[in-house]
Protein backbone atom coordinates (compact mmCIF):
# COMPACT_ATOMS: atom_id res chain seq x y z
CA UNK A 1 0.00 0.00 0.00
CA UNK A 2 0.99 3.65 -0.33
CA UNK A 3 1.72 5.52 2.86
CA UNK A 4 3.30 8.76 4.02
CA UNK A 5 6.53 7.78 5.78
CA UNK A 6 8.45 10.10 8.11
CA UNK A 7 11.86 8.62 8.92
CA UNK A 8 13.38 11.68 10.61
CA UNK A 9 12.07 14.89 12.12
CA UNK A 10 12.17 17.84 9.76
CA UNK A 11 10.30 20.08 7.29
CA UNK A 12 7.28 18.98 5.22
CA UNK A 13 9.58 17.50 2.58
CA UNK A 14 10.61 14.76 5.03
CA UNK A 15 7.13 13.25 4.64
CA UNK A 16 7.57 10.94 1.66
CA UNK A 17 5.13 8.62 -0.09
CA UNK A 18 6.40 5.04 -0.11
CA UNK A 19 5.14 1.53 -0.67
CA UNK A 20 4.91 -0.34 2.64
CA UNK A 21 3.30 -3.64 3.67
CA UNK A 22 -0.35 -3.58 4.64
CA UNK A 23 -0.78 -3.59 8.44
CA UNK A 24 -2.06 -6.81 9.97
CA UNK A 25 -4.88 -6.26 12.47
CA UNK A 26 -4.47 -7.65 15.97
CA UNK A 27 -7.31 -9.77 17.42
CA UNK A 28 -9.17 -6.67 18.71
CA UNK A 29 -8.55 -4.54 15.60
CA UNK A 30 -10.00 -4.04 12.16
CA UNK A 31 -8.17 -3.16 8.96
CA UNK A 32 -9.65 0.07 7.60
CA UNK A 33 -9.29 1.30 4.03
CA UNK A 34 -8.76 5.00 4.66
CA UNK A 35 -10.95 7.23 2.50
CA UNK A 36 -10.19 10.51 4.27
CA UNK A 37 -7.76 11.56 6.98
CA UNK A 38 -6.80 14.89 8.53
CA UNK A 39 -3.41 16.56 8.90
CA UNK A 40 -3.70 18.08 12.36
CA UNK A 41 -1.49 20.38 14.40
CA UNK A 42 -0.49 17.29 16.39
CA UNK A 43 0.61 15.47 13.24
CA UNK A 44 2.66 18.50 12.17
CA UNK A 45 4.31 18.78 15.58
CA UNK A 46 5.33 15.12 15.55
CA UNK A 47 6.60 15.27 11.95
CA UNK A 48 8.77 18.30 12.68
CA UNK A 49 9.88 17.21 16.14
CA UNK A 50 8.83 20.63 17.39
CA UNK A 51 7.39 19.91 20.80
CA UNK A 52 6.00 22.50 23.25
CA UNK A 53 8.62 24.36 25.26
CA UNK A 54 10.07 22.14 27.98
CA UNK A 55 8.75 18.94 26.38
CA UNK A 56 11.43 18.27 23.77
CA UNK A 57 13.25 15.56 25.77
CA UNK A 58 10.04 13.94 26.96
CA UNK A 59 8.57 14.09 23.46
CA UNK A 60 11.59 12.44 21.85
CA UNK A 61 11.83 9.77 24.54
CA UNK A 62 8.14 8.95 24.03
CA UNK A 63 7.97 9.21 20.23
CA UNK A 64 11.50 8.67 18.95
CA UNK A 65 14.89 10.33 19.36
CA UNK A 66 15.80 11.34 15.78
CA UNK A 67 12.49 10.54 14.13
CA UNK A 68 9.11 9.08 15.03
CA UNK A 69 9.13 5.36 15.87
CA UNK A 70 5.71 5.14 14.23
CA UNK A 71 6.93 6.12 10.76
CA UNK A 72 3.40 6.50 9.38
CA UNK A 73 1.64 9.34 11.18
CA UNK A 74 -2.01 10.35 11.15
CA UNK A 75 -4.66 10.08 13.85
CA UNK A 76 -8.10 11.14 12.58
CA UNK A 77 -9.62 8.94 9.88
CA UNK A 78 -12.75 7.85 8.11
CA UNK A 79 -12.98 4.78 5.93
CA UNK A 80 -14.30 1.27 5.30
CA UNK A 81 -13.60 -1.95 7.19
CA UNK A 82 -11.72 -4.41 4.95
CA UNK A 83 -10.81 -7.16 7.43
CA UNK A 84 -11.40 -8.08 11.07
CA UNK A 85 -9.18 -9.40 13.82
CA UNK A 86 -10.05 -12.79 15.26
CA UNK A 87 -11.82 -11.36 18.34
CA UNK A 88 -13.89 -8.70 16.56
CA UNK A 89 -17.65 -9.21 16.51
CA UNK A 90 -19.08 -5.68 16.66
CA UNK A 91 -18.00 -4.54 13.18
CA UNK A 92 -18.43 -6.18 9.79
CA UNK A 93 -16.42 -6.00 6.60
CA UNK A 94 -17.89 -3.14 4.56
CA UNK A 95 -18.91 -1.01 7.56
CA UNK A 96 -18.10 2.68 7.22
CA UNK A 97 -16.24 3.80 10.33
CA UNK A 98 -14.48 6.85 11.74
CA UNK A 99 -12.30 7.57 14.74
CA UNK A 100 -8.85 8.26 16.15
CA UNK A 101 -6.09 5.75 15.46
CA UNK A 102 -4.43 6.13 18.85
CA UNK A 103 -0.75 6.15 19.78
CA UNK A 104 0.21 3.80 16.94
CA UNK A 105 -1.17 6.37 14.47
CA UNK A 106 -0.87 5.20 10.83
CA UNK A 107 -3.86 6.95 9.23
CA UNK A 108 -1.78 8.75 6.56
CA UNK A 109 -1.91 5.63 4.43
CA UNK A 110 -4.25 3.63 2.27
CA UNK A 111 -4.91 1.20 5.13
CA UNK A 112 -4.58 1.30 8.90
CA UNK A 113 -5.23 -1.19 11.70
CA UNK A 114 -7.30 0.33 14.51
CA UNK A 115 -8.72 -1.07 17.74
CA UNK A 116 -12.49 -1.33 17.56
CA UNK A 117 -12.96 0.62 20.80
CA UNK A 118 -11.54 3.68 19.04
CA UNK A 119 -13.98 3.55 16.13
CA UNK A 120 -17.65 4.32 15.59
CA UNK A 121 -19.89 3.62 12.64
CA UNK A 122 -19.88 6.72 10.46
CA UNK A 123 -23.39 8.19 10.18
CA UNK A 124 -24.78 7.75 6.67
CA UNK A 125 -25.45 11.47 6.38
CA UNK A 126 -21.82 12.44 7.02
CA UNK A 127 -19.23 12.30 4.24
CA UNK A 128 -15.82 10.76 4.84
CA UNK A 129 -14.20 14.20 4.40
CA UNK A 130 -16.53 15.78 6.94
CA UNK A 131 -15.95 12.98 9.45
CA UNK A 132 -12.15 13.16 9.18
CA UNK A 133 -12.24 16.95 9.46
CA UNK A 134 -14.58 17.08 12.45
CA UNK A 135 -13.07 14.44 14.71
CA UNK A 136 -9.92 16.10 16.08
CA UNK A 137 -11.11 19.68 16.50
CA UNK A 138 -14.65 18.71 17.42
CA UNK A 139 -13.74 16.18 20.09
CA UNK A 140 -11.07 18.45 21.60
CA UNK A 141 -13.43 21.44 21.77
CA UNK A 142 -16.29 19.33 23.10
CA UNK A 143 -14.21 17.76 25.85
CA UNK A 144 -12.74 21.02 27.13
CA UNK A 145 -15.83 23.21 26.77
CA UNK A 146 -18.54 20.82 27.89
CA UNK A 147 -16.80 18.23 30.06
CA UNK A 148 -14.07 20.39 31.66
CA UNK A 149 -15.37 23.99 31.66
CA UNK A 150 -19.01 22.90 32.13
CA UNK A 151 -20.20 25.45 29.60
CA UNK A 152 -23.86 26.39 29.86
CA UNK A 153 -26.39 28.84 28.44
CA UNK A 154 -25.70 32.47 29.30
CA UNK A 155 -21.95 32.05 29.68
CA UNK A 156 -19.63 34.62 28.11
CA UNK A 157 -16.92 32.73 26.20
CA UNK A 158 -13.58 33.86 24.75
CA UNK A 159 -12.07 31.61 22.08
CA UNK A 160 -8.44 32.40 21.22
CA UNK A 161 -7.49 30.97 17.82
CA UNK A 162 -11.12 30.80 16.75
CA UNK A 163 -10.54 29.95 13.08
CA UNK A 164 -8.51 26.75 13.55
CA UNK A 165 -9.82 23.21 13.79
CA UNK A 166 -10.40 23.35 17.54
CA UNK A 167 -11.39 27.02 17.60
CA UNK A 168 -14.00 26.85 14.83
CA UNK A 169 -15.60 23.84 16.52
CA UNK A 170 -15.50 25.60 19.89
CA UNK A 171 -17.29 28.67 18.50
CA UNK A 172 -20.12 26.50 17.18
CA UNK A 173 -20.42 24.34 20.29
CA UNK A 174 -20.52 27.42 22.51
CA UNK A 175 -23.22 29.08 20.42
CA UNK A 176 -25.20 25.84 20.35
CA UNK A 177 -25.04 25.82 24.16
CA UNK A 178 -26.53 29.31 24.36
CA UNK A 179 -23.31 31.17 25.16
CA UNK A 180 -22.11 34.56 23.93
CA UNK A 181 -18.88 34.13 21.97
CA UNK A 182 -15.99 36.53 21.44
CA UNK A 183 -13.55 35.21 18.83
CA UNK A 184 -9.87 36.10 18.68
CA UNK A 185 -8.57 35.71 15.12
CA UNK A 186 -7.28 37.78 12.22
CA UNK A 187 -9.72 39.84 10.18
CA UNK A 188 -9.14 37.70 7.08
CA UNK A 189 -11.29 35.01 8.73
CA UNK A 190 -14.00 37.36 9.90
CA UNK A 191 -16.58 36.29 7.29
CA UNK A 192 -16.20 32.64 8.31
CA UNK A 193 -16.48 33.46 12.02
CA UNK A 194 -19.66 35.48 11.52
CA UNK A 195 -21.08 32.56 9.56
CA UNK A 196 -20.28 30.31 12.51
CA UNK A 197 -22.20 32.67 14.79
CA UNK A 198 -19.74 34.79 16.78
CA UNK A 199 -21.05 37.79 18.72
CA UNK A 200 -17.82 39.81 18.80
CA UNK A 201 -14.38 39.74 17.20
CA UNK A 202 -10.91 40.69 18.40
CA UNK A 203 -8.11 41.07 15.84
CA UNK A 204 -5.02 39.86 17.69
CA UNK A 205 -2.74 41.75 15.26
CA UNK A 206 -4.02 45.08 16.60
CA UNK A 207 -5.50 44.30 20.02
CA UNK A 208 -3.65 42.27 22.68
CA UNK A 209 -5.86 39.62 24.22
CA UNK A 210 -4.53 40.54 27.65
CA UNK A 211 -5.71 44.12 27.21
CA UNK A 212 -9.39 43.53 26.53
CA UNK A 213 -10.50 45.10 29.81
CA UNK A 214 -13.28 42.59 30.38
CA UNK A 215 -13.76 39.16 31.91
CA UNK A 216 -15.34 35.92 30.76
CA UNK A 217 -16.94 32.82 32.23
CA UNK A 218 -14.91 30.54 29.95
CA UNK A 219 -11.60 31.21 28.19
CA UNK A 220 -10.40 28.64 25.66
CA UNK A 221 -6.90 29.26 24.29
CA UNK A 222 -6.30 26.89 21.39
CA UNK A 223 -2.97 28.31 20.19
CA UNK A 224 -0.79 28.91 23.25
CA UNK A 225 -1.18 32.69 23.48
CA UNK A 226 -1.96 33.00 27.19
CA UNK A 227 0.03 32.11 30.28
CA UNK A 228 -1.91 30.69 33.24
CA UNK A 229 -1.61 34.07 35.00
CA UNK A 230 -2.91 35.95 31.96
CA UNK A 231 -5.75 33.48 31.48
CA UNK A 232 -6.77 33.76 35.13
CA UNK A 233 -6.89 37.56 34.84
CA UNK A 234 -9.48 37.22 32.07
CA UNK A 235 -11.87 35.14 34.19
CA UNK A 236 -14.90 36.15 36.16
CA UNK A 237 -15.30 34.66 39.60
CA UNK A 238 -16.17 31.00 39.20
CA UNK A 239 -14.95 30.93 35.60
CA UNK A 240 -12.70 28.37 33.90
CA UNK A 241 -9.81 28.84 31.48
CA UNK A 242 -8.46 25.98 29.37
CA UNK A 243 -5.01 26.11 27.77
CA UNK A 244 -5.24 23.58 24.94
CA UNK A 245 -1.70 24.20 23.61
CA UNK A 246 0.14 24.61 26.92
CA UNK A 247 3.87 24.06 27.24
CA UNK A 248 5.41 22.19 30.17
CA UNK A 249 5.73 25.18 32.53
CA UNK A 250 2.16 26.25 31.75
CA UNK A 251 0.85 22.76 32.43
CA UNK A 252 2.64 22.70 35.76
CA UNK A 253 1.27 26.15 36.64
CA UNK A 254 -2.29 25.35 35.55
CA UNK A 255 -4.36 24.71 38.65
CA UNK A 256 -7.66 25.73 40.13
CA UNK A 257 -9.62 27.74 37.58
CA UNK A 258 -6.97 27.21 34.89
CA UNK A 259 -6.87 23.78 33.24
CA UNK A 260 -4.47 22.21 30.74
CA UNK A 261 -3.95 18.81 29.22
CA UNK A 262 -5.01 16.71 26.27
CA UNK A 263 -8.43 15.56 25.14
CA UNK A 264 -9.19 11.84 25.02
CA UNK A 265 -9.94 10.53 21.54
CA UNK A 266 -12.30 7.82 22.70
CA UNK A 267 -15.16 6.55 20.59
CA UNK A 268 -17.97 8.00 22.73
CA UNK A 269 -16.65 11.51 22.18
CA UNK A 270 -16.26 10.93 18.44
CA UNK A 271 -19.83 9.64 18.26
CA UNK A 272 -21.14 12.81 19.94
CA UNK A 273 -19.27 14.97 17.45
CA UNK A 274 -20.43 13.08 14.36
CA UNK A 275 -24.03 13.12 15.56
CA UNK A 276 -23.88 16.93 15.59
CA UNK A 277 -22.37 16.95 12.10
CA UNK A 278 -25.13 14.68 10.80
CA UNK A 279 -27.80 16.97 12.25
CA UNK A 280 -26.18 20.02 10.68
CA UNK A 281 -25.32 21.49 14.09
CA UNK A 282 -21.55 21.40 13.58
CA UNK A 283 -19.81 22.53 10.40
CA UNK A 284 -16.50 20.65 9.98
CA UNK A 285 -14.71 23.59 8.40
CA UNK A 286 -12.39 22.30 5.66
CA UNK A 287 -9.76 24.60 4.20
CA UNK A 288 -8.69 22.10 1.54
CA UNK A 289 -9.11 18.45 0.54
CA UNK A 290 -5.94 17.14 -1.09
CA UNK A 291 -4.74 13.88 -2.63
CA UNK A 292 -2.06 11.92 -0.80
CA UNK A 293 0.52 13.14 -3.31
CA UNK A 294 0.16 16.65 -1.89
CA UNK A 295 0.95 15.68 1.70
CA UNK A 296 3.87 18.14 1.81
CA UNK A 297 1.51 20.99 0.92
CA UNK A 298 -0.89 19.84 3.65
CA UNK A 299 1.95 19.99 6.16
CA UNK A 300 3.04 23.41 4.90
CA UNK A 301 -0.44 24.73 5.62
CA UNK A 302 -0.44 23.13 9.08
CA UNK A 303 3.02 24.56 9.83
CA UNK A 304 1.99 28.07 8.76
CA UNK A 305 -0.20 28.57 11.88
CA UNK A 306 -2.75 30.11 9.51
CA UNK A 307 -4.73 26.96 8.90
CA UNK A 308 -8.48 27.54 8.74
CA UNK A 309 -10.42 24.60 10.10
CA UNK A 310 -8.98 21.30 8.92
CA UNK A 311 -6.86 19.97 6.06
CA UNK A 312 -8.17 16.70 4.65
CA UNK A 313 -6.05 14.21 2.71
CA UNK A 314 -7.51 11.37 0.62
CA UNK A 315 -5.23 8.31 0.41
Amino acid sequence: MRAVVVERYGPPSTARIMDVPDPVPRPNEVLVRVVSTAVTAGDARIRSGTFPKGMNLLGRLALGVSGPRARVLGMALSGVVEARGSAVTELEVGDEVAGMAGQRMGAHAQRVAVATDRLVRKPAGVTHDAAAAAIFGGSTAMHFLLDVARLRAGHDVLVVGASGAVGSAAVQLAKRSGATVTAVASTRNLELLHRLGIDAHVDYTTTPVTGLGRRFDVVLDTVGTLSPREARALLREGGTAVLVAADLSQMLAARGAVKAGTAPGHAALVARVLALVERGELDPVIQESLPLEEIARAYEIADSRRKVGSIVVRP
